[in-house]
């Protein structure tokens, strides 16, 4: 038992450090007004012996997002009632509603859940350009609030987390602040999403033991956490 809450609290040390460097994570432009291809970038990657991730897929806003949206040379475009809780002028964001829209500045009401940054970058580019002479837009993801998982069962704090970073399941235990007294070695992860289930899930359910972890086996199966995950610990 020593061990295993050694390990937690290490992993907690680690989310620690992570956090501090997850704002303003994701952000783009509209693509007409980036000079640099996709294939220049990925020269440039090369040339400088650098890995690419594993997953470049980029970023789908949600529900309960904040965005910061803006157009060079005129500021921030939040609009009144839909700007982040703090400053209802602007500068910190609109939060996309349960409708999946936000509220900008001469254009109204738009559609942002379902997109990429950068597909909401050239959408409102077109849009905000019936207004400003060649505006350039830039869309940055501030606060993640959709993307989710949840913990259940025997943790200190069981309930409903959100994803600023790739995390595994190991660190999504230390995150709810580790097992409880009555807590044994098992956990279980549910996911829904069949396009992102691995082969140690059986169907949508993945067994973990942290006994087994502890002891270097099957470390495949500290898996990362998608959002719509549920761990269940035993």
């Amino acid at each position: 038992m020593h061990k295993r809450w050694m390990t937690v609290l290490l992993a907690g040390c680690v989310l620690v450090a992570l956090s501090m460097v997850v704002a303003d994570a994701f952000a783009a432009q509209s693509t007409k007004d980036v000079t640099a291809s996709p294939k220049l970038k990925q020269e440039s990657l090369q040339k400088v012996g650098a890995q690419p991730i594993e997953n470049d897929s980029e970023y789908v806003i949600g529900h309960g997002d904040v965005l910061g949206v803006s157009v060079y040379g005129e500021g921030d475009m939040a609009a009144g009632d839909d700007a982040a809780a703090g400053d209802k002028k602007g500068g910190n964001g609109v939060t996309v509603r349960l409708d999946g829209r936000i509220s900008l500045k001469h254009v109204g009401d738009v559609q942002a859940a379902g997109l990429t940054p950068t597909q909401l970058a050239d959408m409102l580019k077109t849009l905000f350009a019936t207004v400003y002479d060649d505006p350039v837009v830039t869309v940055v993801l501030q606060k993640s609030e959709s993307q989710r998982y949840t913990v259940m069962g025997k943790v200190a704090k069981p309930g409903v987390y959100p994803i600023n970073y790739p995390i595994n399941l190991v660190q999504a235990i230390a995150e709810c602040g580790g097992f409880d007294q009555w807590a044994n070695s098992e956990v279980t992860v549910v996911r829904k999403d069949s396009k992102d289930l691995t082969k140690d899930f059986q169907g949508n359910t993945l067994k973990f033991d942290y006994d087994d972890f502890l002891a270097g086996k099957k470390l495949e199966r500290n898996v990362i956490l998608k959002s719509g995950d549920i761990v269940i610990v035993h």
